[in-house]
């Protein structure tokens, strides 16, 4: 059975909207969110002094077919919690690029401002990942708010990949 693992960034908008994102799929999926695993600040150094809270990140990364990110956009582009995540995932698998190569992912965002910065680099991380990007995204803020259609819309057009 195929599952998507559904990234929160942080625990506010973008849960909420994770939460709401999973409420409409038909496919299996589990919500992680990044705040909850207290990574330490990637710095060069493999320390793996928090080895247990990165490996089941990892873990849980790696047994997913495909991801929906939801995170807000941070001075133009990602949030720092998600390029450490990203880079710890990196750093600590056999191979950079095992824990996201060959998935699908979609991005969504709950951004104080456009959120357009965050979807268009965000992608391109995850294109150089080896992930699939879903063409469409996910965006609410201050002018667009959430709507159940669209978002219903997109989301089986996501699951038509698996």
């Amino acid at each position: 059975m195929k599952r998507i693992l559904i990234i929160s960034v942080t625990t506010g908008n973008n849960f909420l909207l994770a939460k709401n994102i999973s409420n409409l799929l038909s496919i299996k999926s589990e919500i992680i969110r990044l705040e909850d695993y207290e990574l330490p600040l990637y710095n060069g150094k493999v320390n793996l002094d928090n080895e247990i809270i990165i490996k089941d990140l990892c873990d849980k990364v790696i047994r997913a077919d495909g991801f929906i990110f939801c995170g807000p956009e941070y001075n133009g582009g990602s949030a720092p919690m998600l390029i450490n995540a990203i880079t710890w995932i990196s750093v600590t698998t056999d191979y950079w690029r095992d824990a996201f190569f060959n998935k699908i992912g979609l991005i969504a965002t709950h951004s104080g401002g456009d959120g357009s910065s965050f979807l268009s680099t965000f992608r391109t991380q995850l294109e150089f990942l080896g992930v699939t990007v879903f063409p469409g995204s996910i965006k609410v803020n201050k002018k667009e708010p959430f709507r159940k259609d669209l978002v219903r819309k997109t989301i089986a057009r996501f699951e038509n990949l698996f």
